[in-house]
């Protein structure tokens, strides 16, 4: 069990959460919800003893996972050796054990201590830990001839799969998960989702992905109104709780604030007249039912909507015997596609498996997004009459140092896309985008990655594209933003080409996939659902 006592963090005037007191029961599954800037991350970093709070305590188990963020930490040791550091006792036996045997000679009490550490790591199942920690790293896309690799050599999206193993590995007591879907691949998502819901400690995770939260979370400990509120059941089941909590006490307070003014009317009339007893048992009775304000949820939804200029025509894109290449390693082979008017289609496929390379390719000779790097080296991609496309990267922070001078305000960026639009226009879709006010004055170089993705979402608003090509736009994003986005890529009437993990995001908007699968695409004319069913 964890367990939290009158727990404060504050950050100057801006309180996080004050005086929580909870606890997190073994067999539960938590999911850890608020928006961007609630205290999540924080809040993980305190019960994971990274971080002491400004007041109160936390209670944890000998044996606790974290996923680690900082991808750099482990550079100097083997994969296989740094997923085995996520068992502390064990890896601490085995490291003095090899001291030890390290001796030119050992002395008797050498001896007698190797006996003790071999107790360890006999204790800790250290003698199938390898075994162990490769089946962890093969469940997470992480190939045998890997292992024995440096992590200094593995790319950074590997290294966080590599640091979620070591989370997982050693039959934690409980699991601090942050953000633990974060490049990860849909069948990574998948395997992992699998090994949580079997997984019986403490779990508890931060993740903006809806349908993760939804498989495998028993319980919900929402951050909003400065404190912590535990729900039962997934995301969705804790959202239509908190609503229909946050109505009844609003609906309450109105009741409240009703006879409040009929009572302060009867007093206002008869307070100089002869009715003077009735007037202050009045009076008491407005003091005993002063409503107090309810505190202000700090959860912010943006408002996405994305229409055309005008229509494209029937015949948006032809493909034509695509091929790219990387030195002796082809990723696209031969690739031939007819995208008409208003389709959806997902590229779907393992991390590296080459969808962003497809989208490039695609560009290759569109005016303005072309990238040189990625022409193909056979076949051809020729866009249809009027087909106009908006690009979203996935790097997006280059599209905001792109192109344009910097040193820009956001508004100023914003503004560069379309000139001739008015600043009313400018201001009204950055505030659609929670950069209300004195937000549209920040300078571009300050954004954070979520405030980087919710600008280039301004853009592609702004000029109204009939062409969306979208390469991972929920990295970065919240829950409500991920949400806004799912709705506004449903109701689109223009053409969707998106690469994503994000299980809703496919299931709801796709109306066809291009599944990469060992060197091959396989074009399937139907939503996700109906390929899972054909593929399961």
């Amino acid at each position: 069990m964890i367990s939290v006592n009158n727990l404060t963090m504050r950050y100057g005037a801006k309180v996080l959460f004050e005086d929580v007191t909870t606890s997190f029961t073994p067999g539960r599954r938590y999911g850890l919800t608020g928006p961007n800037g609630a205290g999540k991350t924080t809040f993980m970093k305190i019960l994971a003893g990274d971080l002491e709070p400004q007041q109160g305590s936390v209670v944890r188990p000998r044996k606790c996972g974290v996923l680690r963020q900082d991808q750099f930490a482990f550079d100097a040791y083997r994969v296989i050796d740094t997923v085995i550091m996520g068992n502390k006792p064990l890896w601490a036996a085995l490291e003095e054990r090899d001291r030890i045997y390290a001796k030119a000679e050992m002395t008797d009490e050498d001896g007698m201590r190797l006996g003790e550490l071999e107790g360890v790591i006999g204790d800790e199942d250290g003698y199938t830990a390898e075994s162990g920690a490769a089946v962890l790293l093969d469940g997470l896309d992480i190939p045998e001839p890997l292992h024995e690799r440096k992590m200094a050599e593995l790319q950074g999206g590997q290294k966080v799969r590599v640091l979620l193993a070591q989370a997982l590995f050693g039959k934690p007591e409980a699991l601090l998960l942050d953000e633990p879907t974060n490049y990860l691949d849909l069948e990574s998502i998948h395997w992992l989702q699998d090994f949580l819901v079997n997984y019986d400690g403490t779990l508890i995770a931060i993740s903006h992905d809806r349908h993760f939260l939804n498989s495998v979370t028993t319980h919900t400990a929402d951050i909003d109104y400065q404190t912590i509120i535990t729900y039962t059941g997934g995301y969705d089941q804790m959202v239509l709780a908190k609503t229909q909590i946050r109505a009844r006490l609003e609906a309450e307070n109105a009741q409240r604030e009703k006879k409040i003014a009929q009572l302060n009317d009867f007093i206002a009339r008869f307070a100089a007249g002869t009715r003077s007893s009735q007037v202050t048992s009045r009076r008491k009775e407005v003091e005993r039912l002063q409503s107090n304000e309810l505190a202000r949820s700090n959860i912010q939804r943006p408002y996405i909507r994305f229409d055309q200029t005008r229509p494209s025509g029937k015949h948006v894109l032809e493909c034509k015997d695509l091929t790219k290449s990387y030195g002796d390693l082809t990723v696209i082979k031969g690739f031939a596609a007819h995208v008409l008017r208003g389709e959806k289609i997902c590229l779907m496929g393992r991390n590296g498996a080459g969808k962003t390379t497809l989208l490039k390719c695609l560009l290759a000779n569109y005016a303005g997004l072309a990238d040189p790097d990625f022409s193909p080296e056979a076949g051809s991609a020729v866009w249809g009459h009027e087909a106009q496309a908006g690009y979203f990267p996935q790097d997006v922070g280059a599209i905001i140092d792109s192109g344009i001078e910097r040193g820009l305000t956001v508004a100023e960026w914003l503004h560069r896309w379309k000139p001739e639009a008015h600043m009313e226009d400018i201001r009204g879709i950055l505030g659609q985008m929670l950069f209300s006010g004195e937000e549209g004055a920040k300078p571009t170089a300050a954004l954070s990655g979520g405030e980087q993705a919710r600008l280039a979402f301004c853009k592609l608003i702004l000029t109204k594209p009939n062409v969306l090509i979208l390469d991972e736009p929920t990295n970065h994003l919240d829950l409500e933003a991920i949400n806004a986005l799912n709705i506004a890529l449903q109701r689109y009437q223009g053409t969707v080409l998106l690469v994503t993990h994000d299980h809703d995001v496919i299931d709801e908007v796709a109306t066809r996939l291009w599944v990469f699968h060992k060197g091959e695409i396989e074009d399937f004319q139907g939503p996700y659902a109906e390929w899972k069913g054909k593929h399961n």
